[in-house]
């Protein structure tokens, strides 16, 4: 019987997207399914939500909970990995409360800047202790890493732990994709793409429509549709924040960035911008509203939670995340094609050995197999150097317990860098830092007094 574990499984919502569609396929319908959650409460909803699920589907599925996450790793095949350190309260407001005195706005702030280097810095020794109890329990087993700062993470982990097989999972390339297609006013069914870069900063270097002679090339219609203001650029993710952002890019660099307007913003130098309100009124960029949305969120995913709860029954249409594909083509040997974000063996030539990078990947019985990019333009490989080099130091002072590369990954991220000196960033550093406490590894705390 495969079993599942499902580490962060108090996350209810997104445990019923990804349980719900593994049981819908045939050979993961059986599947012994391990939640585990520190949160006991929250592991009961889940449970609780997870056998009616299994129940209305119909599914022969076992479910049991635990706060213990080495009884749910034991004998798994498979690792999800959902969470958040240090929550949205305090970890995320603190994220945007301190930069915001300095003068320095963010949007999402889970990825790069100085919010993604704190995140990075709290979440990477939890997972490294998940690898670490992998190897004991569950050696073969394959890690699928849905927490974020996702490239971070990956090279983190494949730093420390090269044996545990791991990948990164995101939805921005396909839901991207079902993106452009309502822009076109086309079937995303019809669509052929092909993208690569690093995690929410790859480009799609081709992206065709199926019509009657053939493959049709979209990028004209895409770059003539924005410049006769002809796109509807409402954003699947945030429609307070349309796609501006990204068609900009691309008629500047030629190419569609997979992640949305109002993360992509933060990952470069030129949108958000303390003395030009004016652009940022232009491209409509939501700064500090990430956390307004956060507490939505959390209201409507606890409504949502009430009502599976409550609920006689529970309908489960398939997402669009790839976990349950991949689990399905290893079982069985079915092929499919997934972006994952996976160690860089050569996968990107021109980045850097060991870096997180996203491909296109083969999976089946063989487990993963990632395709070889190697004609990105150089134009984008530099842009993404750019975040690569914060990335890289938040590893390296993960892995060396090295202060001074905290320092050095926030003064080199393009956004912190075009707001502030080197002497504010240091500064907002260690007074983000101090406000952490015993969320961050003993190495790098700092006190209020410091």
């Amino acid at each position: 019987m495969t079993k599942i574990a499902f580490i962060g499984a108090g996350s209810t919502v997104f445990m019923k997207n990804l349980i719900g569609d593994a049981l819908l396929r045939p050979a993961l319908a059986s599947a012994e399914i391990a939640l585990m959650d520190i949160d006991q409460a929250r592991l009961d909803e889940s449970a609780l939500v997870a056998r009616k699920l299994v129940a209305s589907l119909g599914a022969g599925a076992r479910v049991s909970a635990t706060t213990d996450r080495r009884a749910a790793l034991d004998g798994a095949d498979f690792v999800i990995v959902a969470f958040q350190i240090g929550g949205y309260k305090p970890c995320t407001v603190t994220d945007f409360e301190i930069p915001k005195a300095y003068g320095l706005r963010q949007t999402i702030a889970d990825t790069l800047g100085v919010g993604g280097i704190m995140r990075g810095l709290r979440t990477v020794p939890h997972l490294w202790a998940i690898a670490q109890d992998m190897r004991a329990l569950c050696p073969d087993a394959l890690l699928l890493n849905y927490v974020n700062p996702m490239a971070i993470n990956t090279w983190a982990l494949t730093a420390r732990y090269p044996d545990i097989k791991q990948v990164g999972l995101c939805h921005s390339v396909q839901g991207t994709a079902f993106e452009l297609a309502r822009d076109l006013r086309l079937d995303v069914a019809d669509l052929r793409y092909r993208a690569a870069g690093i995690n929410h900063m790859a480009f799609y270097l081709s992206l065709d429509v199926r019509d009657g002679s053939g493959w049709r090339d979209l990028y004209p219609a895409l770059r003539d549709g924005y410049a006769a203001d002809r796109i509807p650029l409402e954003s699947h993710w945030n429609p307070r924040c349309p796609n501006l952002v990204r068609y900009e890019v691309m008629k500047h660099f030629g190419y569609f960035v997979t992640e949305s307007s109002e993360h992509f913003a933060e990952y470069v130098p030129w949108f958000i911008k303390s003395h030009r309100p004016d652009l940022i009124a232009q491209f409509r960029i939501p700064l500090d509203e990430y956390p307004t949305r956060c507490e939505e969120q959390i209201a409507a995913w606890g409504a949502q939670a009430q009502a599976l709860k409550s609920a006689d029954s529970i309908p489960h249409q398939p997402s669009n995340e790839y976990a349950a594909t991949i689990m399905d083509s290893i079982v069985t040997g079915t092929p499919s094609v997934i972006y994952g974000n996976v160690a860089n063996a050569g996968f990107i030539p021109q980045l850097p050995a060991g870096a997180a990078v996203e491909v296109p990947t083969l999976v089946d019985a063989n487990g993963l197999q990632p395709t070889v990019v190697e004609d990105l333009p150089p134009h984008l490989i530099a842009l993404m150097r750019t975040n690569l080099n914060v990335q890289e130091l938040t590893v390296q002072a993960l892995l060396r317990e090295d202060r001074d590369h905290i320092y050095h990954a926030a003064q080199l991220d393009p956004h912190t860098a075009s707001e502030l000196d080197l002497r504010q960033i240091r500064a907002l550093v260690d007074e983000l830092l101090a406000a952490h406490g015993d969320w961050l590894p003993d190495w790098c705390r700092l006190t209020k007094a410091a």
